[in-house]
């Protein structure tokens, strides 16, 4: 059967009034004999007629319209399960498949939309991962089962007030909570001493702040990591042991031979190697010793440019400061890190007249850039170059960067890596200036 669309069933519907107009004005005039009577007539019969019929064609379709509207709301609501009958072969009836094929889609996508929420409040609560969501007015709406474990409670904490939960944790837990920022701490959990690492990042919901705290178990990580790293301290010892005392073993049983054979003159060298294998062997001890004791940063006032021209002398460099700046910091560590830094570019193969060392005031802290003009450093070395033990010198201890990020962070600041332009290594250290410096 051939569709009729909408508009043609309206076209129908007015090509049939006017021919019924025409017929009844002509029957009307053969009865009558008078054409404007006639006409009169026809109109006071047609336009009741038309109307009926109008109103019988357009009742469906007002209808089906409040229906539409109906079923929309309920979408509007989230009720997705209303469908629409299709009694219709015309555009209406496209609308009404259309509204139908889209609460499928609809009904399919929040199906899929709950199985993915589900899923993934199932992963958030059976993860090791300690998490608690807090909103702007310092309540828990938040809380997974590890959260609850970790704070010694199997009942919900959504709701709960934070600080209050915070109150009742262990010392260290609350030290570190309190302070606002990321870090590491020790708490005793079920009779064991535990590690753990907290952070903390903050969000806009919904238009209002949120905090999302997470406490993560790290206690195995940092066993493996502490094994790891005395092995290699161990390894490191060892191989530098070896290299002093067998030759130091060496020479002496060399010492020996020489005053059996009566040769006494031949003793100086001997001993003078030695001496020079003891010496090395203690500045190895001495700079272990160093790292491992670092001591608190005495801070004082001191000049900038006194201070890198004195360094100068000891370990030759280019300089440059703003003048009559005055830092606060510790001047013995601060200058240890800036000769080591400078030895280090050219043992490195940076030409001695390219190292430079310059000093800026940015934004508050004090930015200490060590630049040369030497190889630079790959990507791999790069990312390992501040750990401890780490060289990739034969007779390097792995000490003078590492010992440099302590001295820095020390001081509150950190110490960055980056390759130049046109080739070389960067080294800023950046350090934060302090009330002392300013006067207050």
């Amino acid at each position: 059967m051939r569709r009729v669309s909408l508009q043609g069933k309206l076209a129908m519907l007015l090509a049939l009034a006017a021919l019924a107009g025409c017929w009844l004005v002509y029957l009307l005039f053969v009865l009558l004999d008078d054409a404007l009577l006639a006409t009169a007539l026809a109109a006071l019969l047609i336009v009741p007629l038309a109307a009926w019929l109008g109103h019988r064609l357009i009742r469906p379709i007002a209808a089906l319209v409040r229906t539409l509207s109906g079923a929309v709301a309920s979408y509007r609501d989230g009720d997705f399960a209303t469908s629409v009958h299709r009694d219709r072969d015309d555009e209406l009836g496209d609308l009404v498949e259309a509204y139908n094929e889209l609460g499928g889609v609809l009904r399919d996508e929040r199906q899929q939309l709950f199985q993915r929420e589900l899923l993934l409040d199932t992963v958030v609560q059976n993860t090791p991962t300690a998490l608690l969501l807090e909103d702007a007015a310092g309540h828990v709406v938040y809380a997974n089962l590890a959260a609850r474990k970790l704070f010694g409670t199997r009942s919900k904490l959504e709701g709960h007030r934070f600080d209050e939960l915070v109150a009742r944790a262990p010392e260290a837990m609350r030290a570190s909570m309190q302070e606002g920022q990321d870090g590491i701490f020790t708490a005793r959990i079920e009779d064991q001493e535990e590690s753990f690492h907290l952070s903390r990042r903050s969000f806009s919901l919904h238009g209002r702040h949120h905090t999302l705290h997470l406490i993560r178990r790290i206690t195995r990580e940092l066993s493996r990591q502490e094994v790891a790293v005395w092995k290699k301290v161990i390894r490191v010892i060892s191989h530098e042991l070896n290299n002093s005392l067998a030759p130091i073993s060496s020479l002496a049983h060399s010492g020996h031979e020489l005053v059996q054979r009566g040769q006494p003159e031949r003793l100086e060298k001997v001993f003078a190697t030695i001496e020079e294998r003891a010496a090395h062997l203690d500045r190895f001890v001495r700079g272990y010793a160093t790292f491992a004791k670092l001591p608190a940063p005495r801070p004082e006032r001191f000049a900038w440019q006194r201070f890198l021209e004195a360094l100068a002398t000891q370990q030759p460099f280019t300089w440059s400061a703003p003048e009559q700046s005055v830092a606060w910091a510790d001047p013995a560590q601060l200058g240890q890190a800036l000769v080591n830094l400078a030895k280090n570019a050219v043992e490195a193969g940076a030409p001695a007249d390219s190292v430079e060392v310059e000093v800026k005031e940015v934004a508050g802290q004090w930015r200490i850039e060590v630049r040369d003009r030497g190889s630079g450093m790959s990507e791999p070395v790069m990312a390992s170059a501040l750990l401890p033990f780490y060289s990739t010198k034969r007779s390097g201890t792995g000490l003078g960067l590492a010992l440099t990020r302590e001295i820095a962070e020390a001081h509150g600041g950190r110490i960055v890596l980056s390759n130049r332009d046109g080739g070389g290594l960067c080294v800023t250290l950046w350090i934060p200036q302090q009330q002392n410096e300013r006067g207050g």
